[in-house]
């Protein structure tokens, strides 16, 4: 199928990325991931390496529409919640204290 990313036509198909990522070592995940065989990558680092461009000059949008389109599954960053600011001792103590009772 014909692709463009980033201004540029790409015709790519499933097994042409497959083996374009053979043997490629997956990055750590920091952002949106596509699952490739077993192996989860970078969605900016699948776009590399597939269209030998720099990762500035394409989005991950456009990379994940080709590689959905192509039948692949693309993951969004998995965003864990922040735990719960701890209390400082001070804080603690006037917690357990309670709110003075004249005001």
């Amino acid at each position: 199928m014909r692709f463009v990313i980033a201004r540029f036509p790409f015709d790519l198909t499933k097994a042409g990325v497959l083996e374009s990522m053979k043997g490629v070592k997956p990055e750590p995940i920091t952002g949106d991931s596509v699952v490739i065989g077993r192996r989860s990558y970078p969605v900016k680092q699948v776009g590399a390496v597939v269209t030998r461009q720099d990762r500035r000059d394409f989005t991950a949008a456009e990379v994940i529409r080709a590689l959905t389109a192509l039948g692949f599954t693309c993951r969004p960053l998995e965003t864990v919640p922040a735990p719960a600011a701890a209390l400082t001792p001070l804080e603690k103590a006037s917690a357990m204290l309670g709110a003075p009772s004249g005001v």
